[in-house]
């Protein structure tokens, strides 16, 4: 008697997109969470009101002046999704080399798939400076990284923002008045902030987060200090204290909190500085005896992490393995397995040899294509809740297919330019930034 074999099914490939996933929400066909139904729009129709839109960081207060985008045209924002690919790819094709476009993880997946280099912020400023041969570089990311891709490139290459309403709520969370003022007050506690001591070290050293403006960066470069991504805030805060007695770390308290405390700085030697208090809201002996002075501010998307939900998910999924980026709260870095960077998460899913299930705290874009690119294993992410980085989700496959095509036509649009007086300090920053490279193994707690 012949058996007929019967092949499984085949197991359909898991859909990385983010949209589809709120599209789904918002018709019902899912019975998914969204934080809010204003992600189902096209983010043009967000383009003319104040805020950043929404997601994550869509109750934060943004300032006054902050940029806008103008009018999409009607064609880029009526376009189907295939009809965006299809435009993206011809204008690609047509530039070729002298065109590259960067896509940070946390970017939706339609643009993330038509990126040169995809990566975190670290990995994007190194991609940018090594790219000598672009006469355009499109940076699907927010306007603090156009802005050091500017500041990292030739002076004839333009870099290009599809959307410049892709702000960064935590960069605004600390601007270059406050920062200032707040460095005064430094100085009538410690005297001139220049001045060494006998062992070479100055009272105070300052560290901003790369999710800064350029305009802090050049603060920081003008007085000694360096920039950090969340690849190298262990590499770059040893850096500082070989130079200073204290650290001013800006402008997310979580990274400066969460690193300084894994290398071993009491948590009662981390005032907080809060620019709308004096001093803080610190004593004077409070900061005479602090090793790092934290900056008033957080991301939103990591502030949605709970030690709850790492509760529920090891509950659910015993066995599963937690790990969550030091923007994180203090309490979900410390109920975690593993705390590191976007870079760091990705290396250890794809060194995993096992099956294995993995509760991921960080934003929801990059986990769904993790999960797209590893079904070997379960990957999931901690907040229930679909929530991307608000700000981030304004680069839109129609902002890109714009920009691409009047970069085809001769016209530059969106061109991000940081001026000299700003730009020199701040490059200064951003090597000793690049110089401090972290091991191969940073990011793990």
């Amino acid at each position: 008697m012949s058996i007929t074999v019967v092949p499984a099914p085949a197991v359909p490939p898991r859909d990385a997109s983010v949209d589809h996933a709120i599209q789904a929400i918002v018709s019902g066909a899912s019975t998914d969470a969204t934080c809010t139904t204003d992600l189902a729009a096209g983010p043009w129709d967000f383009d003319a009101r104040p805020g950043y839109g929404p997601g994550s960081s869509m109750g934060d207060v943004i300032p006054t002046g902050a940029p806008r985008q103008g009018e999409l045209p009607a064609a880029y924002r009526e376009a189907g999704e295939d009809e965006l690919h299809e435009r993206i790819r011809a204008a690609k094709d047509t530039l070729g080399d002298r065109v590259v476009i960067l896509g940070h993880f946390y970017q939706r997946e339609e643009v993330v798939q038509h990126a040169d280099y995809v990566g975190d912020s670290f990995q994007l400023a190194t991609a940018a400076k090594g790219r000598t041969e672009a006469e355009a570089i499109v940076f699907c990311g927010v306007h603090f990284m156009a802005e050091t891709a500017d500041l990292l490139s030739r002076p004839d290459q333009a870099v290009v923002l599809p959307n410049l309403a892709a702000g960064c709520s935590m960069a605004d969370m600390a601007d270059i008045d406050q920062v200032e003022e707040c460095w005064e007050q430094l100085e009538e506690i410690f005297g001139d902030l220049e001045a060494l001591d006998a062992e070479g070290r100055v009272p105070v050293i300052p560290v901003t987060y790369m999710n800064s403006s350029a305009a802090i960066k050049g603060f920081v470069g003008r007085r000694g200090g360096i920039v950090c991504t969340s690849s190298n805030a262990r590499t770059v805060l040893e850096w500082a204290f070989e130079r200073g007695r204290r650290v001013l770390f800006f402008p997310d308290q979580h990274l400066g909190r969460n690193t300084a405390k894994a290398m071993g700085v009491p948590l009662d030697r981390m005032p907080m500085w809060n620019p709308r208090r004096a001093l803080g809201g610190s004593s004077a002996d409070e900061l005479r005896d602090s090793r790092v002075i934290l900056w008033h501010g957080f991301c939103s998307v990591h502030r949605r992490f709970t030690v709850e939900q790492i509760d529920r998910a090891r509950v659910e999924h015993p066995g599963v393995r937690v790990i969550v980026h030091p923007e994180c709260p203090m309490e979900v870095v410390d109920a975690a397995d593993e705390a590191g960077s976007t870079e760091y998460i990705r290396r250890a899913i794809d060194s995993a040899t096992e099956p294995t299930t993995f509760a991921i705290g960080t934003e929801i874009n990059l986990v769904r294509r993790l999960a797209a690119q590893y079904p070997q294993h379960e990957i999931f992410c901690l907040d229930p809740v679909v929530c991307p980085c608000s700000t981030m989700y304004r680069i839109h496959p129609g902002y890109l297919a714009w920009v691409l095509e009047e970069l085809v036509a001769g016209r530059t649009p969106n061109r991000i330019t940081v001026s000299d007086d700003v730009a020199d300090p701040a490059r200064v920053a951003l090597e000793r930034m690049l110089a401090a490279k972290p091991p191969v193994s940073a990011g793990a707690r």
